[in-house]
């Protein structure tokens, strides 16, 4: 039996079949560029996030259009692409019974609860911190303006912070 090719990543209409999704945290990725706010995409590229208590939102992230994206393989799922959708779709649909809590059931959670489900690498061992550890390695940004997005409001802060420093007389 051939297998239909994956369709591609479409920047314009925010379609990522297979990946997981990140974007900035207004005033949390300003002070950490590395904190921000994580979906889980189905094979047609549909995002789903958790975006608040009991809401797991599908294609309107909580904070905005992904800026990052980790392109995944879904035959590495069990039961490859159906086995893929199948724990987003649970993943999500548990989540909905979810009260967020920033630290310790958020986004993060939500995905590593559906790459467990999938049994993604043959995994059930996903979590928020091996994620959140991962997607800077692993991800790609989807153009110069989503860097610029991340990054300049952290540059921004620290140029101000060290001119700050720079110009308070010493005591």
């Amino acid at each position: 039996m051939k297998m239909s090719p994956r369709p591609s990543i479409d920047f314009s209409r925010d379609r990522f079949p297979c990946c997981i999704v990140w974007t900035p945290i207004p005033c949390l990725t300003w002070l950490c560029p590395l904190i921000g706010h994580m979906g889980i995409c189905m094979s047609s590229g549909v995002i789903r996030d958790f975006a608040g208590p009991y809401y797991v939102s599908e294609d309107s992230m909580a904070f905005g259009r992904p800026t990052k994206y980790w392109m995944l393989d879904p035959s590495k799922a069990r039961d490859g692409v159906q086995g893929w959708d199948r724990g987003v779709t649970e993943g999500s649909e548990e989540y909905r019974g979810h009260m967020h809590n920033l630290f310790c059931d958020n986004c993060h959670s939500h995905v590593a609860r559906c790459l467990n489900l999938m049994q993604y690498g043959g995994s059930t061992r996903w979590n928020m911190v091996k994620l959140a550890l991962m997607m800077p390695l692993h991800a790609k940004y989807v153009s110069t303006w989503a860097v610029i997005r991340t990054w300049l409001p952290s540059v921004l802060l620290l140029v101000g912070l060290l001119l700050l420093l720079w110009l308070v007389p010493k005591a």
